[in-house]
C-alpha cells in the first residue's frame, strides 16, 4: 500500500513576548502563530508553522487557517508520499499568494520526508553541519532603552546585533546607532534593518553619514519600500555598505528581477515569504549563481519554523548570515524539541526530520 498523507490539523497558539517587539512597521506584544501537524498513513507526524504578518505577507491568523483547512489540505490529503514533488507543486498551485500557509504545509511535508528516510532535514537538504550562529534584534525604542538592550545581549553572548531603524528621523537613527556602537565597542557586528522606513535619497544620506562616521555597519536590510525596486537599485549603487533585500523578494521571479537590476548585494530568505523550504532553495540557488550571498531570517515565529530555517541555513554554504532569534523572544515555547539554543548558537538535534 502506498504511503499517503492521512490528515492535516492546525492549532492557533498565543504566547506573550518577553518584551514588545517594535519595528518601523508594527509593534508586537503577543506572538500569535499557527502550528500544523501532518500525519502520514504509518503514523509519523510532520510539523509546520505559519506566522501571520498582515503588513508584510498579507496573511492573518484566520486567513492562514482557512487557506490550510479549506483549500490546501483537501487538495493533498490522500496524495502519495512517493511523489513529494507532485505534492509540492499541488501546494504551490493551490491558490495565489498565501505564502505563509503554503510554507507551513511545505515545512511539514519536508519534515515527514526526512523522517521517512531517518535523517535530519539538513542532511536531506545536502548539508553536514548541525550548527548555526544567529544575531539578535534590538527593537525600536529610545536611545537609552536600545543601549541597554544591546549591552545586555552582548553580555549574554551575542556578538552580532541587528538594530531596527527607520521609525524616526534620519538624525535620530544616526544618533541611536552611534550611541550603541560606542556602548558595545568595535568588536560587535552591527546590522541595520529599516523595514522599508526610508525613501531612497534619505537612505543614501543616512548610510553615507554612518560610513563617514566610521560606525562600521555590516549591512542594511530593506531600506526602502518593498515594491520600489528602482529605489533598491539606487541605494545599492550609491553606498559602500552592503544592502540586503528582504520584503522586496517573495518569489523566484522577484529575486530574478532584482538580481538582473543589480538592485541588492544580499538576499534575505524567509520561509513565510517564499512559501516554504523548496522555493527558498530555488532563490538561494539563483542568488548563488549570481554571486550573491544569502541570509536566513524569520518573522515572529516559534521554534518549529525557526528549526526549519536553521536546517536550511545549516545545509547551504551560500547562506552566510543567520537571523533566527525569534523563538528566543517568546516567554515560553509552544513546542519542545528541534534544537538547543545556547546564547547565539543554534544546535540542531540529530534526530530524523526537524527533531520534534
Amino acid at each position: 500500500m502506498s504511503l499517503v498523507i492521512e490528515s492535516i490539523t492546525t492549532q492557533v497558539v498565543d504566547v506573550p513576548l518577553k518584551r514588545p517587539f517594535v519595528t518601523a512597521l508594527r509593534k508586537v506584544t503577543t506572538a500569535e502563530t499557527v502550528i500544523l501537524k501532518m500525519r502520514d498513513s504509518q503514523g509519523r507526524v510532520g510539523h509546520g508553522e505559519a506566522a501571520p504578518n498582515a503588513v508584510v505577507s498579507g496573511d492573518t491568523t484566520k486567513s492562514i487557517v482557512s487557506a490550510i483547512e479549506d483549500v490546501i489540505a483537501p487538495k493533498i490529503i490522500g496524495m502519495s508520499l512517493d511523489q513529494p514533488d507532485v505534492i509540492k507543486s499541488a501546494i504551490d498551485d493551490s491558490m495565489i499568494h498565501n505564502s505563509s500557509p503554503k510554507a507551513a504545509v511545505n515545512i511539514a511535508l519536508n519534515d515527514l520526508i526526512a523522517q521517512r528516510y531517518q535523517v535530519p532535514l539538513y542532511v536531506l537538504l545536502g548539508g553536514s553541519d548541525n550548527e548555526v550562529i544567529t544575531d539578535y534584534t534590538v527593537s525600536v525604542g529610545d536611545t537609552n532603552d536600545m543601549i541597554n538592550q544591546a549591552k545586555q545581549l552582548v553580555e549574554d553572548g551575542f556578538d552580532t546585533l541587528k538594530l531596527k531603524v527607520g521609525a524616526d528621523s534620519e538624525k535620530a537613527d544616526f544618533d541611536k546607532v552611534a550611541a550603541i556602537r560606542n556602548a558595545v565597542g568595535s568588536k560587535v557586528k552591527i546590522r541595520l534593518d529599516a523595514n522599508q522606513g526610508w525613501h531612497p535619497k534619505q537612505a543614501v544620506a543616512a548610510i553615507h553619514r554612518m560610513e563617514r562616521a566610521g560606525l562600521d555597519i555590516e549591512l542594511v536590510e530593506q531600506p526602502v519600500r518593498a515594491n520600489d525596486f528602482a529605489g533598491m537599485k539606487f541605494v545599492t549603487q550609491n553606498v559602500d555598505t552592503l544592502i540586503l533585500a528582504d520584503e522586496s523578494i517573495f518569489s523566484v521571479e522577484d529575486a530574478l528581477r532584482l538580481i538582473q537590476m543589480h538592485g541588492c548585494d544580499l538576499i534575505n530568505l524567509k520561509l513565510m515569504k517564499a512559501g516554504g523550504i523548496d522555493n527558498a532553495l530555488k532563490i538561494n540557488t539563483l542568488a548563488e549563481a549570481a554571486g550573491i550571498k544569502c541570509m536566513v531570517g524569520s518573522m515572529i515565529e516559534s521554534s518549529v519554523s525557526v528549526a526549519a530555517a536553521a536546517h536550511l541555513a545549516a545545509a547551504k554554504e551560500n547562506i552566510q548570515y543567520v537571523d533566527l532569534d525569534a523563538a528566543l523572544m517568546f516567554s515560553e515555547n509552544p513546542v519542545s524539541g528541534g534544537y538547543v539554543n545556547d546564547e547565539n548558537r543554534i544546535e540542531l538535534l540529530n534526530k530524523p526530520g526537524l527533531g520534534f
